[in-house]
């Protein structure tokens, strides 16, 4: 778990980041989890762009990937989800 300090670092880190994964009308599918986790594995840090309209929808969707895919949520803004999980071979210090 991370604690305020390193949400706030991550979340100045997200700026400069383009959404890598994109969420369409079907949601979020095994195929759209794939990716992701193919994406964090790689990065740590992603941008995730959904194209759905509701909030409440959007924060189930986050929730349900970091969920399945063991990953702290970070930042929810607009319609860009930004999510973090560490890997064996850190790339982000955290302070």
């Amino acid at each position: 778990m991370l604690n305020s300090k390193q949400i706030s670092y991550l979340r100045s880190l997200s700026h400069n980041l383009s959404p890598v994964v994109f969420i369409g009308n079907k949601g979020v599918t095994p195929a759209v989890l794939n990716e992701i986790e193919l994406s964090i594995k790689a990065h740590e840090l992603i941008k995730i762009q959904i194209q759905e309209n509701s909030k409440e929808k959007r924060t189930n969707s986050q929730n349900l990937i970091c969920q399945k895919i063991n990953a702290q949520a970070i930042n929810l803004i607009g319609k860009q989800i930004i999510i973090y999980k560490a890997n064996e071979k850190t790339q982000i210090i955290l302070p």
